[in-house]
């Protein structure tokens, strides 16, 4: 079935597969912005969103390891609790709504906080409403994963308002973004798995071992003030991709 995709698709999930890994890999999320951006171009929204939560699932699931003395259940519930009901309605919403506005608005809100914090001489620090708001923040990522797999976006931006040091807020965004690709692929994946997908899936792992492998590598370099810069970036970058 791969063999009778045409070639330069082939090389277009592998580049997007290794970018979104590559993310992933050095800052713990961006691999739905990252991956999607590039996908969307051969692939139909319902497919690009099974993909990107099948991969990022496995992928982050692998990448917690490294990580996993930094994830403390009490910091991380929230989160989880309030995407356990942003889910369901973000895929809801998923048929009802133009993949295109959807990704300028996306695209938009991103490019315009990276470039704040970017030129900021430093952060907001937003150190009220506790797990209240920590699970607002879950299940608005959570409607954002159901829709597009964007689900670490919201909570990323949220754990550098918060002020938390690199292992804290990784320890948080990347186990949610894991708990929000597997809901979204559990409701998802029943309509949109394949033989061809499932193939096809396949073809892209070399791609996203060596991202991930070369973007731990590059995550182990940076200190907390490195890592909020490069955070910043990505998203900014990130968003600019979804105006391609």
């Amino acid at each position: 079935m791969v063999a009778d995709i045409p070639l330069q698709n082939l090389v277009v999930f592998w580049v997007g597969a290794f970018l979104g890994a590559f993310a992933a890999g050095g800052a713990g999320f961006a691999f739905a912005l990252a991956a999607s951006a590039v996908w969307l171009h051969v692939l139909d929204p319902l497919h690009t969103t099974a993909m990107v939560v099948a991969s990022g699932t496995l992928l982050h699931g692998i990448l917690i390891w490294p990580i996993r003395r930094s994830i403390e259940m009490a910091r991380l519930w929230p989160f989880i609790a309030g995407a356990a009901f942003g889910i369901p309605l973000g895929v809801a919403l998923l048929s009802h709504t133009r993949p295109d506005i959807t990704r300028t608005a996306i695209g938009g809100f991103l490019v315009a906080y990276g470039l704040y914090a970017l030129t900021a001489p430093q952060l907001p620090y937003f150190g009220r409403g506790g797990r209240a708001a920590d699970a607002l923040v879950g299940f608005a990522g959570g409607i954002l994963g159901g829709l597009g797999g964007y689900s670490g976006v919201l909570p990323t931006i949220w754990t550098q308002i918060r002020g938390w040091p690199k292992e804290v807020a990784r320890g948080v965004y990347q186990p949610f973004i894991v708990f929000a690709q597997v809901g979204t692929l559990l409701l998802i994946g029943a309509i949109t798995v394949d033989r061809a997908g499932i193939l096809l899936f396949a073809s892209t792992l070399p791609a996203l071992a060596l991202g991930a492998w070369l973007g731990l590598r590059v995550y182990g370099h940076l200190n907390d003030r490195r890592f909020r810069r490069v955070l910043s970036v990505l998203l900014l970058l990130s968003g600019l991709t979804l105006f391609a």
